[in-house]
């Protein structure tokens, strides 16, 4: 589940998860251990190209378009839960892992200064050369009080 939503996705996950668009996409990115910025700074970017001029995405590994995703509206427990496939990495490579963000990507020519950051995921993972699998149980779920 989410560590953090950042402050431009607040309120838009659910859209956003349904792909409202005809070539957009969730897009996984991971980004290096060293020099994070702390979740109350990285949650105020607004982009995918903001989020990069604060901390470093681990390109070895490359970006991953997430696979089924589903919004499910939970009335039971009042709740929206977005999923999806897990993500899968072979022969990994590059620097340590450190946080994963998940990003709508409007179209799929959008520069990183279009793509919007939903949530980061903290994840810790040094390649060695195997495959890696991120496990995903609902990447986000967003609920309110009665």
């Amino acid at each position: 589940m989410a560590n953090l939503v950042f402050n431009v996705a607040l309120g838009r996950l659910a859209q956003y998860g349904d792909l409202p668009a005809a070539a957009d996409s969730l897009i996984l990115v991971p980004f290096a251990a060293a020099a994070l910025p702390t979740d109350a700074t990285m949650r105020d970017y607004a982009t995918l190209a903001a989020v990069k001029a604060g901390a470093t995405e681990q390109t070895a590994l490359g970006r991953k378009t997430l696979a089924n995703v589903t919004v499910t509206v939970d009335n039971t427990n009042d709740r929206v839960a977005i999923d999806c496939d897990d993500v899968t990495w072979t022969a990994t490579s590059g620097a340590a892992i450190g946080a994963a963000v998940i990003c709508y990507k409007p179209d799929t020519a959008s520069a990183d200064s279009a793509i919007i950051p939903l949530t980061k995921h903290d994840v810790a993972m040094t390649p060695d050369g195997s495959d890696f699998t991120l496990t995903v149980a609902d990447f986000a779920r967003s609920s309110s009080a009665a």
